[in-house]
Order: C-alpha cells, then structure tokens, then sequence
C-alpha cells in the first residue's frame, strides 16, 4: 500500500515537474522506507527564507556543484515559480555576478561554503547584513542539501550531466568557471 501511494506521489512530481523520478521509483521498489525518508529532504533544500533570491542562487551553485542537470533544472523552474527573476538564474549559470544580484549572492556563498573557501565568511555578512538571519540559514541549508539530490542520482546510477539549462524556454550553457 505504502509503494502504490509513493509511486502516486512521484508520477504526480514527475507530471507537474516534467521530471523523470526513474530512479526514486526504483528505490521505492526496492525499499519503501528509504523513499519515505527521502521525502524529508525538500523540507531542508526548498526553505527559502526572507530572500527568495538569496535561496535560489544558493540551491543552484549547491546542484551544480552535484552535477545533474534535470535536478538543476528543477531548481531554475522551482525558483522562477516562486518569483525570482528568470535573468538573475542566467545571470549565475554564465557567472556573470555582476548582474545576477541577490542570487549572485547566495551562488557565490554556497560555492564558498561548499569549497571552505576564506571568503565565505564575509559573503555570510553580506547577506546577514542585506536580508537578516534568516537568509543566511536559509541559504545555508540550500548549500548543504540541494547537491544531495544529484549525488544521489548518480550514485545511483542515474546521474546526467548538467551542460546547458532552459531559462524562460531559451537554452543558457552552463560556465563552471570564470572566464
């Protein structure tokens, strides 16, 4: 009964997201508690917090660093859905900072974050001081816990390779580092 109802839940997911959720069919397939746990995992990564921005910029650097483009995609559509300007995604999928605002922000934090790099600590500022706390945790659980998505596909194996996303319908490549 508990796989029909998760089975329910994914095609649902898969229909609304155009998303294909092949691999956590298997897994509920083969052990319905580790599905139902995994539905835990959105509570942490889709906490957007004050600054929807801030959040986005954040989850994207976190999935691309994973490395999967349908979770990447996810992640733009997820965003823009909740009000963040489609050119601010593009803006940090091409790494271009100086024109992705708010979500520069949070994407060069989470990479920072992510890399123990120095400056993580004065892009915590920055968004402490710009949006409050709660953008800073926010933006901190999207660093953790949206790679999880990606990594878990792979190691799955059903991992893809994130070359190019669709912003507002149109193809954007995506640049790992900067030019």
């Amino acid at each position: 009964m508990i796989k029909g109802l998760l089975h329910g839940l994914l095609r649902r997911f898969e229909r609304e997201f155009d998303y294909d959720a092949t691999y956590m069919h298997d897994v509920t397939d083969i052990w319905a508690g580790a599905a139902m746990r995994y539905t835990a995992l959105p509570l942490m990564s889709g906490m957007r917090g004050p600054a929807p921005e801030v959040w986005a910029g954040a989850a994207l650097a976190s999935v691309l660093d994973g490395d999967c483009g349908p979770c990447a995609q996810l992640v733009v559509d997820g965003a823009v859905k909740a009000g963040v300007d489609p050119q601010l995604l593009r803006a940090c999928i091409q790494r271009d900072f100086a024109n992705a605002g708010a979500a520069g922000l949070g994407f060069r934090f989470a990479e920072a974050a992510i890399q123990d790099a120095p400056n993580a600590d004065a892009l915590r500022y920055d968004i402490a001081r710009a949006y409050g706390p709660k953008a800073v945790i926010a933006a901190s659980y999207a660093a953790a816990t949206a790679r999880a998505y990606p990594v878990l596909k792979r190691a799955l194996g059903h991992g893809k390779a994130c070359r190019q996303l669709r912003i507002a319908g149109n193809p954007v490549p995506v640049v790992r580092t900067a030019s």
